[in-house]
């Protein structure tokens, strides 16, 4: 159960809308509201955006703020200390998952530390953020998957944690072809959808459509967007039960 956002403003989600130690309580806070939902473990988890969409194309002209490890940091230090698990996400722009995902090796050496890729702002040339939906084809993603697993192999880590992001159909315009035969990773799709619980509903069930069984899903709960934001109890009703939670 996670709280989702960028470690310098709040304008991004939860996360940071206080400091390492604030985050580290209220994600143990929110997590807490699940554990009488379930027989298995909970684990409390912030997912730290690393590279952030932008509006303007920088100087590496791929409209993505690639945030330096410096700045994540401080969270994923309190985050080790605390129990609590990390995904960082990648809002690539015109960049590729995989070149971004390498700028953060040193983070994703740590055992609590997996990934996530988030294709609403993976662009293709021509293309910049908030225009349009981007999109990402089943062969950059196994690439990164490949890249992790050999990382999480090479350093015999515990396995990590990938999601992937997706609240339509064309975002991963190939999933099926998508590799999730890595022992060393869980690949996990995270419906991103907002709105009233029908209409999340609507998307859960059509991402889920025809998906092989040993794809697992997350559910993604938006404290300003959602009309309302479900309670613990509600989100955990949703069938099959979601793996990974994340508030926004």
């Amino acid at each position: 159960v996670a709280l989702y956002g960028h470690p310098l403003t709040g304008g991004l989600g939860v996360l940071g809308e206080q400091g390492p130690k604030g985050s580290v309580a209220r994600a143990r806070k929110v997590a807490a509201q699940y554990e009488a939902l379930s027989g298995e473990t909970i684990v409390p988890a912030f997912e730290i955006i690393a590279t952030v969409a932008s509006g303007g194309a920088g100087d590496d002209g791929n409209y993505s703020n690639e945030w330096d490890v410096d700045v994540l940091r401080p969270l994923v230090d309190a985050a080790r200390e605390a129990g609590i698990y990390v995904v960082l996400d990648l809002q690539s722009g015109r960049s590729d998952f995989l070149s971004q995902a390498t700028l953060y090796e040193e983070l994703l050496r740590e055992p609590h530390v997996g990934l996530a890729l988030d294709p609403e702002w993976r662009l293709k040339k021509g293309e910049k953020p908030l225009q349009q939906i981007g999109s990402v084809r089943a062969a950059e993603v196994n690439r990164t998957l490949d890249w992790l697993a050999a990382l999480t192999d090479r350093y015999d880590l515990p396995q990590k944690m990938v999601l992937l992001h997706q609240f339509r159909t064309d975002m991963i315009t190939d999933r099926d072809d998508v590799d999730l035969t890595h022992d060393e990773l869980a690949v996990i799709v995270q419906m991103d959808g907002d709105g009233t619980l029908g209409q999340k509903l609507d998307t859960w069930r059509n991402l889920r459509a025809g998906a092989p069984e040993e794809l697992r899903f997350g559910w993604k709960n938006f404290y300003d967007e959602d009309e309302p934001t479900p309670s613990p109890a509600t989100t955990f009703q949703v069938q099959p039960k979601p793996w990974w939670v994340s508030y926004q």
